[in-house]
């Protein structure tokens, strides 16, 4: 890595610790739209992206309603990003995640377990908004990655399409 390749990151390093010191935190409104999905402001609100000109696809980072307890001024490091599935240009704050293929597997990995636990407090939010529970989840998901899924549409978070050509076994067709 060259000196100058050095010379961003040491600065952004070094501007966090100085805003830290002058006791200035993030304000969602004020991070570029890059960095806001899973960052957490000052007063330990989500920060959430929002569309703020359709047609130009054009975004805006605010400040949610959303707290998060024991968490502040924190930007989500693009390896928990990347561990945990996950993405920044998520607009707003959904479930919708934990429907896709493969998404548990990776959010119940070890490298998001052990090591994110913004995003872990987020998903464990979701999912008990669903009527889930994350830990049950992430069992079944390493026992049969098939059932966590299937749990969650039993619950009636997100029901599935619904087939009209393929008849039932009880069906006369």
């Amino acid at each position: 890595m060259s000196h100058s390749s050095l010379k961003l990151p040491i600065f952004l390093i070094l501007s966090s610790l100085i805003h830290a010191a002058l006791g200035e935190g993030i304000i969602c409104e004020n991070l570029p739209t890059s960095m806001c999905g899973f960052s957490i402001s000052a007063s330990g609100k989500r920060c959430l992206l929002e569309t703020a000109n359709v047609v130009a696809g054009e975004y805006t980072c605010r400040t949610s309603t959303v707290e998060v307890e024991g968490i502040v001024n924190h930007v989500e490091s693009d390896e928990c990003v990347a561990a945990c599935g996950v993405d920044r240009g998520t607009v707003g704050i959904s479930s919708d995640a934990m429907m896709e293929a493969g998404f548990a597997a990776k959010l119940c990995s070890p490298a998001c377990l052990d090591y994110c636990p913004n995003i872990l407090d987020l998903y464990f939010n979701l999912a008990a908004g669903e009527g889930a529970f994350l830990p049950d989840l992430c069992d079944a998901q390493r026992i049969n990655p098939h059932r966590s899924m299937l749990e969650m549409l039993s619950s009636g978070a997100a029901p599935g399409p619904v087939s009209e050509t393929a008849p039932g076994p009880d069906s006369d067709a």
